[in-house]
């Protein structure tokens, strides 16, 4: 049984995918499918009448082109198990993302060859950091004008400050883009264009100096490219796998998710290069994934996957032991044994019923309520994990049923979309039945609205309330103002609404002992 468990862990990998918006990461995302022969055509993520994409399954997300939540896929490919996560790019589902990097062993970080290192980038490389994931560059849409590749490695290290260290270099950009370079074989790979980029684009291989590739490129380019590859290998320092786990470096790559150009081989090189399942930290110390028990943690809900099911889904992540199909686990937060008579795999919005998994796979448990995010699972000792992120929000609102009844299915979209995390959900210091919803941003009042009619024939009317800050007591001592604005979260913990920085500071100068958190406090 140990042996068994020991080869499926090596042969595992869990990725997730960063980007800023619109560097093409579900479109990466989708390739990786195509040549992993997880699909036979990939999808277009342009909103409109094209194929969707496999990640993008809400009708949100195909309407406008854009990714609102994270999404999982689990798919083989020589030999190997990936679990690809992806995730929303935009910065107002920062939470979705900021959760599923928790359950990722590697990170693959997406750049746009036109504009290198972004805002959310930034972000994301921060928490991929502070948890120790090592970060695999691939920089995309080289079949546009693009940087320089050492324009684009120089702001990889300037603003990030992690060496770059090209695996393989791009032959021209724009139109003239023909493919990638490999440093370690010495090899070209040279591209063909396919109808609509829906399939594997067709690759030869030729040396450097084949006469066929000067012909190719003209031979003022190609003395250009003999110069650059030549200045690669002497001034760049060489790849050491070890400082890649380390986060010193980050191996980079280049191509055109769009057209297929330089998938595969990246493909390849991400078997290769990306950790096994590792263990995690828990108030119980570190849980080795080869550990003789099972255990694991839901790191994401999401309602209303499949409409055939109009349920409640929990992302689970498996951290240590073998789960096998009926097993019967403790529930440290309840106190209470839960038989998982359901589980399945789960491939964008579609799902299999799974027999056996192991650490590192990502699986779909249904939750009829039972859990929330950041519980475990453990058939050994009991333990906790560090607590998820929380954002405070910035944009407020009482939330009425257009229909004027709050019916049944009017509380249950609130329920199950707040605990996905959407919104935030609040209420207000007399618990009233009207709800407060909170975001970071509008976008997610946009999907919230739209998600309440499509899934649960609510129309709502949000009424704005003008504030802007929102902070969590930290103590007993409260601000002895008329004034201000007292709610209770989800967990029942008191939180005080602002209308600017500036009144967080007058209380808090003129009320001795009051502690203000932008983040909930630590039970």
């Amino acid at each position: 049984m140990m042996s068994e468990l020991h080869t499926e862990i090596q042969r595992r990998r869990t990725i997730a995918i960063i980007s800023h918006p619109d560097a093409g990461k579900t479109t990466l995302t989708e390739k990786l499918l195509l040549y992993s022969g997880a699909i036979r055509s990939a999808g277009a993520v342009t909103g409109g009448k094209h194929r969707s994409t496999t990640s993008d399954w809400m009708s949100i997300e195909q309407e406008r082109g854009i990714s609102v939540s994270s999404s999982a896929m689990r798919v083989e490919y020589d030999g190997y198990l990936l679990n690809i996560l992806d995730t929303p790019g935009h910065q107002d589902f920062s939470e979705d993302t900021y959760r599923t990097l928790m359950a990722v062993d590697c990170a693959i970080m997406l750049l746009d060859a036109a504009k290198g290192v972004e805002e959310q980038t930034v972000k994301l490389f921060k928490v991929c950091r502070d948890r120790g994931i090592p970060i695999i560059t691939f920089i995309n849409k080289m079949d546009r004008p693009a940087l320089s590749p050492f324009e684009l490695m120089d702001n990889v290290e300037k603003v990030l400050g992690i060496t770059a260290v090209p695996l393989t270099y791009p032959i021209g950009d724009g139109p003239g883009f023909r493919g990638v370079y490999e440093r370690s074989s010495g090899v070209l790979h040279l591209f063909e264009k396919t109808e609509g980029n829906k399939h594997r684009a067709p690759v030869s291989t030729k040396g450097i100096h084949d006469p066929s590739f000067k012909a190719l490129i003209g031979e003022d380019a190609h003395a250009k490219f003999l110069e650059e590859i030549e200045l690669v290998e002497a001034a760049l320092p060489p790849f050491e796998h070890e400082a890649f786990l380390q986060e010193i470096i980050t191996p980079v790559f280049f191509g055109s998710a769009i057209t297929n150009f330089g998938i595969e081989n990246f493909l390849q090189y991400l078997i290769d290069l990306a950790p096994s399942p590792q263990g995690m930290g828990s108030s119980a110390g570190l849980i080795a994934p080869d550990s003789s028990y099972f255990s694991g943690f839901v790191y994401k809900m999401q309602a209303n996957m499949n409409k055939a099911h109009r349920d409640r889904i929990s992302f689970f992540r498996i951290v240590s032991g073998i789960f096998e199909r009926g097993m019967t686990a403790k529930h440290p937060r309840s106190g209470k044994e839960v038989k998982i008579n359901y589980p399945f795999q789960i491939f964008g919005q579609d799902r299999d019923i799974i027999d056996v998994a192991y650490p590192g796979d990502v699986i779909g448990l249904s939750n009829p309520g039972t859990f929330l995010v950041g519980d475990v699972l453990t058939t050994g000792p009991d333990f906790t994990i560090p607590q998820f992120p929380r954002f405070a929000p910035e944009i407020f609102a009482k939330l009425f049923p257009a229909s004027g009844s709050f019916s049944k299915s009017f509380r249950k979209g609130i329920e199950q979309l707040g605990e996905e995390g959407v919104v935030q959900i609040f209420s207000d210091a007399h618990h009233s039945p009207t709800p407060l919803i909170a975001a970071v941003g509008e976008l997610q009042l946009q999907v919230f609205q739209a998600r309440m009619e499509s899934e649960y024939n609510e129309k709502v009317k949000l009424d704005r309330l003008p504030f802007t800050r929102m902070r969590w007591l930290g103590g007993d001592v409260k601000p002895n103002s008329a004034t201000l604005t007292f709610a209770f979260d989800d967990a029942d913990r008191e939180v005080i609404l602002f209308k600017n920085d500036w009144e967080i500071g007058y209380h808090r100068d003129r009320t001795e002992g009051l502690i203000l958190l932008d983040k909930p406090p630590i039970a």
